[in-house]
């Protein structure tokens, strides 16, 4: 039989989710797992990367992150839900694989010079924040995955994983891992009240968990068609932010209609937001309803079965490299004995 095909993504451990994040990633993930078999991961190490000063709020934030991963559909029973410092494997072959790292690899990766831009008010001249693209890869590789979900603007991000495979089996003369290919999904670009991607470091955020009433005011607060100043003037749902909600949330017989009123002038702008309003509260409900029946203790204690089932498939990894680089005390030990066999 064939052995089903591994999918490995994770998430910074940062909290409660927003659309950015369900339409970017959690979404694919939920309906990958009745194709694959899928490992998910709370990212808290890569959250310390960068939160190393104040680390208090990660564990918090990993708790509320999964809790709305299993409310937008994620199943335990489908796919292995797991937390990265739960796995302490990750920690070993990260060590491992630094032998063999190139510095220059390391810094040309685009995931590390994006960051170093975005976080630019935190001092991230630090030996964990360079290895952040190496600990990327071992994410990956340790569990042996085939492919990686990611929109066709992140593929370039894949590369040094692919790369530091073929450099470790061309060292070592065996093949351990897969290397991994870009399983190209759709990631709708999803914008914030504003009109820039939606963040929340920007504030410009709905989240998965938030009330109808906070949608409410945050519809409110949404950019529309700059040129439409007036309530008879035609609009554009081409450049308003009102829209490209529509397309991700509302039903195609409202998207049809919102959009010829909303160019014969036959819906303002302030009917158009509260009923776009509505559009995600119901498209929600199901998720906030799923959210409530959640308590932390399920959550932990599927996080913890979820690192457990983990653990067993990067002790098989860990067996293979340490094979590899020649660390394998016991066959070592056998070669020993029968070596003085020999020569008794």
């Amino acid at each position: 039989m064939t052995e089903q095909k591994v999918v490995l993504s994770g998430m910074r451990s940062t909290g409660r989710i927003h659309l950015g994040n369900y339409f970017g990633a959690l979404k694919n993930w939920v309906e990958l797992q009745d194709r694959y078999r899928c490992f998910y991961f709370a990212a808290d190490w890569h959250a310390l990367t960068s939160d190393y000063a104040d680390p208090s709020q990660i564990a918090g934030n990993t708790l509320e992150m999964v809790t709305d991963w299993l409310a937008a559909g994620l199943d335990p029973e489908k796919a292995v839900i797991f937390v990265q410092s739960m796995v302490p494997d990750h920690a070993e072959l990260h060590l491992l694989l630094s032998m063999m790292a190139p510095l220059g690899w390391l810094e040309r990766v685009p995931t590390y010079k994006e960051q170093m831009q975005q976080l630019e008010t935190k001092d991230l001249s630090t030996y964990g924040f360079l290895g952040y693209p190496l600990l990327q890869t071992v994410d990956i590789i340790i569990y042996r995955a085939h492919f990686v979900p990611v929109g066709e603007d992140q593929s370039s991000h894949l590369e040094i994983s692919r790369e530091l495979v073929r450099r470790f089996h061309f060292l070592y003369g065996t093949e351990v891992f897969p290397e991994p290919q870009i399983l190209l999904t759709p990631t709708p670009k999803v914008p914030g009240l504003d009109g820039r991607k939606m963040s929340k470091s920007y504030g410009n955020a709905i989240g998965l968990s938030d009330t109808p009433d906070e949608i409410r005011a945050k519809c409110k607060q949404m950019f529309t068609d700059p040129e439409r100043l007036l309530r008879k003037d035609p609009g554009r749902p081409e450049v308003c932010n009102l829209f490209q909600f529509h397309k991700l949330m509302s039903p195609p017989e409202v998207q049809e209609r919102v959009e010829h009123q909303c160019r014969a002038a036959e819906i303002g702008c302030v009917d158009d937001k509260k009923l776009l309003a509505q559009m995600i509260i119901d498209y929600l409900e199901p998720m906030r309803r799923r959210r409530a029946e959640l308590d932390p203790d399920t959550v932990y204690d599927i996080l913890l079965a979820g690192s457990q089932k983990a653990r067993e498939r990067t002790a098989e990894t860990l067996d293979l490299v340490r094979g590899a680089l020649g660390l394998d005390y016991r066959k070592a030990l056998e070669r020993a004995k029968a070596a003085a066999k020999v020569t008794a």
